[in-house]
């Protein structure tokens, strides 16, 4: 049957309670391209979808126009079911006749008035459509992990352990994450490298090892595509020793005549130009930092050194020359797991941060008290040079506070305690204050190493009502830190060493990653998750996770639970040898009339265009393109067409409304 077929649905009344069919019938009957208007109940249903199957193959019409509800809830729905006759489901166009005017519009008659314009422009409309076909591509299984802390350690191992090949990321020279430069973990003060070194050894080592490609040094400088075929692009800085025949001996080391500040010691002490991050240290090769080694400053007596490589015992283990790498993989989907850093506490001046002082970060009391730390584990202050007698611990540093981070961290408390344990183990009679705000102990654990402190003699608690309320000033001996406590009133204590507790907040690399993967950072600048209890580790963007500290504070056991999570989910949507629908909804360039100006390409969001081998035409990939209409707007010359949406079917469009 020539023509437009019109089926109106009545919604079980919820539409015909205030659009007649009968009228709707009469003035859209009347139009040249209407083979007839038919209505129907509940259309959405598995009969009234049979019935309308049936009917169509009847009929047989040229084109079909559904009046009924949002296209959102049910396009796809009807398409389908004209993919079960001979009609294109492309020459389909849905009139939203429920939200756009039963709904909103109070009375009958203009409510006839307004289905029928809808009814009208989309007759129009899809009389001006082109069938269109799906095309079929098979979904890439591989996975690419950014980070490879605990969460992204584990999310790897997992998928490997089942066959998926990993591209791991990491920007640091290690793998492990901050886990691994902790000697106690809280709860129960187990050894963090320990604790990892099982998954840590799998990664590498391990029977599944081959199928996780760990990159070290290495950053993600472009991501193009979508779920199932992202194309992704690495940038990894050369680490200057063959990872292939360097034996991890550390011969190179000694002999190097240059120094650094040691930032895995929080710049307490000094490294050589060759170095290990820290001992134990995996991947175990030593790396040479270009930015401060002889050889790399220009002319001079030391741009001749090599007394690294001269004490190398293996020939060829020292790359002068190596240069950095640019490496393409196609995965199909992308977990994020970078982790998170330590509030500022110098944005805190009151607290008495400072070079030189014996005011420490968590991160830089952590290394004070580790064996392979600055002092070997003994913990002296940097003033007096002796075994502090009392130790301020000042909790909540930023947290709990919308001037700084409006949100509780939940790990400063449980890293508070263990502190104390430790401060108690290696000095027995020093005294320890807990100034805090409030006390946070999750978890089945958490309360019994506070527990044990609260039970100590020579341990205090001292409860503030802002972070404004302490100030920390330098003595001759030692620091006052005064107070005024949650009852109003003021106070001092002494002591010879303060520790701050400071937030947890996004990772330095959050937002400008976020922009690179198109992907949402909520309010506080953690990556979004599509739901916070219900999908905490999916982001919006279909076919990209997140774990672990870049999507909220969390504990290692969180971390570690989230990256087993996030293998489930891949797992689930990105299944081996399944074939995806590649929509035919695209923009195409007339290369007859393209001018080469490339305004399409800087504004292409999803990174689908680019320029032809001459350089002065532009290409668009059909597989990156999402036919988000982006280009064809910007195109000066208007020789892009948006597939299905064509100026021709817009402009129609408007005339039918407009008639």
């Amino acid at each position: 049957m020539k023509g437009t077929g019109v089926y109106f649905c009545t919604c079980g009344g919820v539409i015909t309670e205030k659009v007649e069919f009968a009228a709707v019938e009469r003035a859209i009957g009347q139009m040249e391209e209407v083979a007839y208007v038919q209505t129907m109940e509940f259309l959405c249903s598995e009969e009234g979808k049979a019935a309308l199957e049936q009917d169509l193959k009847e009929r047989s019409p040229e084109r079909v126009v559904v009046a009924a509800c949002s296209p959102r809830d049910h396009e796809n729905t009807f398409r389908a079911v004209l993919a079960q006759t001979a009609i294109n489901p492309y020459l389909l166009q849905m009139a939203n006749i429920r939200e756009h005017v039963a709904w909103v519009t109070a009375e009958a008659g203009p409510a006839v008035a307004k289905a029928t314009v809808h009814i009208r422009g989309a007759v129009k409309r899809v009389n001006q459509h082109e069938p269109l076909h799906k095309a079929m591509l098979e979904m890439c299984p591989d996975v690419l992990v950014i980070g490879a802390g605990p969460a992204g350690l584990q999310a790897a191992l997992s998928l490997a352990q089942v066959g998926r090949t990993v591209t791991l990321v990491e920007k640091s020279p290690v793998i492990g994450g901050m886990a691994v430069r902790y000697e106690e973990v809280f709860p129960r003060l187990e050894c963090g490298p320990c604790l990892l070194e099982p998954i840590l050894d799998e990664v590498l080592h391990g029977d599944h090892a081959g199928r996780i490609d760990c990159l070290t040094l290495a950053e993600v400088t472009d991501v193009a595509g979508f779920f199932g075929h992202f194309l992704v692009t690495i940038r990894r800085t050369p680490r200057r020793v063959d990872e292939t025949t360097c034996i991890g001996c550390g011969e190179c080391i000694p002999p190097c005549p240059v120094t650094a500040k040691n930032g895995f010691n929080a710049h307490l002490d000094d490294r050589k130009a060759i170095y290990f991050p820290f001992a134990g240290a995996l991947p175990n090769f030593p790396l040479l930092d270009g930015e401060i080694c002889l050889r790399f400053q220009g002319e001079g007596e030391g741009a001749a050194c090599q007394q690294c490589q001269e004490a190398c015992p293996v020939e060829g283990a020292i790359l002068f020359g190596a240069e950095e790498e640019r490496i393409e993989k196609e995965v199909g989907a992308i977990l994020v797991a970078i982790g998170s850093r330590l509030y500022d506490g110098s944005l805190l001046p009151a607290l008495g941060r400072g070079a030189g002082s014996d005011v420490y970060s968590s991160y830089e009391f952590e290394r004070l008290l580790a064996q392979n730390g600055p002092t070997g584990g003994e913990v002296v202050t940097l003033r007096q040079g002796t075994p502090p007698a009392a130790v301020a611990i000042i909790h909540c540093v930023g947290s709990l506070d919308a001037a700084h981070c409006g949100y509780c961290s939940e790990v400063c408390c449980q890293n508070a305690f263990k502190f104390n344990h430790l401060i108690r183990k290696k000095m027995p009679d020093a005294v320890v204050y807990h100034l805090y705000r409030e006390l946070v102990m999750p978890g089945k654990d958490g309360f019994a190493l506070y527990q044990k402190i609260q039970d100590d003699p020579l341990s205090h608690f001292i409860r503030y009502p802002t972070i404004e309320a302490i100030r920390v000033d330098p003595l001759a001996q030692g620091y006052a830190v005064g107070y005024t406590d949650v009852c109003g009133v003021a106070g001092e204590v002494v002591a010879d060493l303060v520790v701050l507790c400071p937030a947890l907040v996004p990772s330095e690399d959050a937002a400008s990653l976020a922009t690179l993967l198109s992907m949402d950072r909520d309010r506080l600048g953690f990556f979004a998750e599509q739901h916070n209890r219900l999908a905490a580790v999916r982001s919006a963007v279909k076919g990209m996770y997140i774990a672990g500290t870049c999507q909220s504070p969390m504990d290692l056991q969180k971390a570690m639970s989230q990256g087993v999570a996030v293998a489930g989910y891949i797992l689930s949507d990105l299944v081996m040898g399944r074939q995806m629908e590649i929509e035919p909804v695209t923009a195409e360039v007339d290369d007859a009339r393209c001018g080469g100006c490339l305004v399409c390409l800087a504004v292409c969001p999803y990174k689908a265009i680019h320029r032809d081998e001459a350089g002065k035409k532009v290409r668009i990939n059909a597989l990156l393109c999402a036919g988000c209409g982006t280009c064809v707007a910007a195109c000066p010359a208007g020789v892009i067409k948006g597939n299905h949406f064509t100026n021709e079917a817009i402009f129609a469009e408007i005339a039918g409304v407009l008639a």
